[in-house]
């Protein structure tokens, strides 16, 4: 698909979502002719959507090499634990700033601390991962985030009950530990014995890595982590393997697929009608984090040791918010802890610095979906 096209794709899904979603239902009403064209339940796309989220991780983990991680460790826990404070700092304030209670302002700042997994793997050249230390420092990171964010939502279930929340946090880590060396034998014992096998069939190849990534992703639900988390385990165990490259290319279309049904379902999740009443702190959030957290994101990474051009680019690229701060919102909605207009304002911020980012990224840094000849690397 080319570059163009693919990427009104996304863009054009996400508006359609608020188009054909839950809101136009209630202004067009539930009958039998509105059931044709509009879809008023979006829970099974959302959970269908995610499938490209498992993929896009899966994707990510593939084009690593297990070393290449390890060797950048402590940048790693410099800037993810130095971003999470912060941003929880700032972002509190704020939210203090515009009336939300000490509770609300908490549950807010929590769930912007992370930067999205998604636009920031979708983004990243796979020539990037593979030769530069920029791509895989941006990746440990978001997996780092991915499991703090798993860690939050654990903490959100268990509030108020001290013991249960420390011996679920034990409880998460010893799972990623088991679930990654797990993981890394089973390949290296049988996955790769099989695949050695079917090296000829390349079908058969496809089938077995995607059924790969799907059990491992399975693995990580089990185990209390995420399925991306899990399915990024998977890629890494596997990119140990020469024909990693191969199945990731074989994979990309399917992973297009998914991810054009996900930011469909970001659109229908949005409630328009409360849109006026949160507009104003919402794209205050928006605006304050697209231009403090990268300028902080910067001085964070030289302080781990990255150059300055490195340093600002890997900052650019991880300056919005994350998917997971919407799974947070919706957590903590449902659980009565958090109020539905902070949370519509919240899922406002979140996909107002998403769009500006990823159009400032798009424009400015080399992408896949780069919109200029010198600036689509793949």
């Amino acid at each position: 698909m080319p570059v163009k096209i693919r990427t009104l794709c996304m863009g054009v899904s996400g508006v359609a979502g608020v188009l054909f979603g839950p809101a136009a239902t209630r202004i067009f009403g539930d009958t039998e002719t509105t059931r044709f064209f509009l879809i008023s339940n979006v829970e099974f796309l959302s959970h269908t959507a995610k499938i490209g989220i498992t993929l896009l991780l899966f994707l990510a983990g593939i084009t690593l090499h297990p070393s290449h991680l390890l060797k950048y460790g402590r940048t790693t826990f410099i800037v993810t634990s130095l971003c999470c404070v912060s941003s929880v700092g700032l972002a509190f304030l704020v939210a203090m700033a515009f009336g939300f209670c000490c509770t609300e302002a908490l549950l807010i700042s929590l769930a912007m601390m992370f930067s999205s997994t998604i636009l920031v793997v979708k983004l990243l050249p796979t020539t990037t991962l593979h030769h530069e230390r920029m791509g895989a420092i941006c990746i440990s990171i978001l997996v780092a985030q991915d499991l703090v964010a798993v860690a939050v939502l654990v903490f959100m279930g268990a509030a108020g009950e001290a013991h249960e929340v420390w011996l679920h946090f034990l409880g998460l880590f010893a799972g990623a530990a088991v679930l990654l060396v797990g993981a890394l034998v089973v390949e290296r014992y049988i996955v790769r014995r099989i695949m050695k096998r079917m090296d000829k069939f390349h079908e058969a190849l496809f089938v077995i890595s995607l059924g790969w990534c799907l059990a491992v992703a399975a693995g990580g639900v089990v185990m209390g982590l995420s399925a991306e988390v899990g399915a990024f385990f998977a890629g890494i165990a596997l990119a140990r393997q020469k024909v990693s490259l191969f199945i990731s290319e074989k994979l990309k279309p399917l992973r297009d697929f998914f991810l054009v049904l996900f930011f469909f379902v970001l659109g229908a999740e949005l409630d328009i009608f409360m849109v006026p009443g949160v507009i104003v702190p919402a794209i205050a959030l928006a605006v304050f984090f697209l231009t403090v957290k990268p300028y902080l994101l910067f001085w964070f990474f030289r302080l781990g040791g990255l150059k300055k051009t490195t340093s600002r680019e890997a900052a650019v690229r991880l300056g919005q918010l994350s998917e997971f701060s919407l799974l947070i919102a919706m957590v903590a909605v449902q659980s009565d802890i958090l109020s539905a207009k902070a949370s519509n304002m919240l899922q406002l911020a979140v996909i107002l610095t998403m769009i500006v980012s990823t159009y400032y990224v798009v424009e400015t840094l080399p992408t896949p979906l780069g919109v200029r000849p010198g600036l689509k690397k793949d």
